[in-house]
């Protein structure tokens, strides 16, 4: 598709940048829906994002910015207005403009959830176990919360930051059953996630023991780089059933296309 003065534009911002799979992933959905965009890179400094965030009330011609590690946190502070969820999550990802304000949300934990849904994996009603609580990690537990799971257990390594965000996460949804969990899921768990950031290498030691979980559990790995994570091909050697991260990158695609307002199609 040819790039023209009518094309608007996306942007990702990260520091690094090379890594980042969204521009193949988006500039993909936007062919395939026939639309006139286009996204690039932003390769942008911590320092550097606050003249950014400056910079783009004044692009008419922008579709939207997403932002990713380092600077999701920070970008939620830079936005006008974020999410109910986001505000909760302490994090945005995906920012439009619109009417001048720069509106912030989050759509890590949605994209996980879609991801989980579209491989057959409905957290509805069923018991989870979620370790880590990062940025990514409290996306994917609010997203599980709102998918309303029969119980909800959530992990950190840090068990003060993990009490502060159960008890915020149980204000935001009195009637759900959440509760700190062991550094291992119990035997009655049906769905295990690994939101840590133990994976991206074949060194890293599995994020949680699988010994305990029975037949017919899903564990799901929210690394999104790669497909065959230790914890992946530890849980297919058990015999369990394995959901990939590359399944959240390719739900989160559609979530922020949605909330960017790209048509569906021409």
């Amino acid at each position: 598709m040819e790039i023209t003065g009518s094309t608007t534009v996306y942007a990702i911002a990260a520091d690094p940048i090379a890594h980042v799979k969204t521009p193949q992933r988006l500039n993909a959905l936007l062919r395939e829906r026939g639309a006139d965009g286009v996204m690039v890179p932003f390769h942008v400094s911590p320092d550097g994002l606050p003249a950014l965030f400056a910079g783009l009330r004044g692009l008419r011609n922008l579709g939207g910015l997403v932002v990713t590690v380092p600077h999701k946190e920070q970008a939620a502070v830079l936005c006008d207005e974020i999410t109910p969820a986001a505000r909760l999550i302490g994090a945005v990802n995906a920012i439009r403009l619109r009417d001048g304000k720069l509106a912030g949300g989050n759509f890590d934990g949605l994209g996980f959830v879609a991801g989980l849904r579209a491989q057959g994996h409905e957290p509805a009603g069923r018991r989870v176990y979620l370790a880590g609580l990062g940025g990514a990690g409290k996306a994917i537990a609010c997203a599980l919360a709102e998918a309303g799971p029969a119980r909800l257990d959530l992990y950190n390594r840090s068990p003060e930051r993990a009490r502060e965000f159960a008890a915020r996460l149980s204000a935001a949804y009195p009637a759900l059953d959440i509760r700190l969990a062991d550094a291992a899921p119990g035997v009655d768990c049906e769905i295990a996630v690994n939101a840590t950031s133990l994976g991206l290498s074949d060194t890293d030691p599995l994020p949680f023991p699988l010994d305990a979980l029975p037949v017919g559990a899903v564990v799901a790995d929210a690394v999104m780089s790669r497909v065959d994570t230790p914890l992946l091909r530890a849980a297919a050697a058990r015999g369990l059933r394995t959901h990939a991260g590359l399944h959240m990158l390719e739900g989160q695609i559609a979530e922020i296309a949605r909330y960017l307002g790209i048509p569906e199609s021409r």
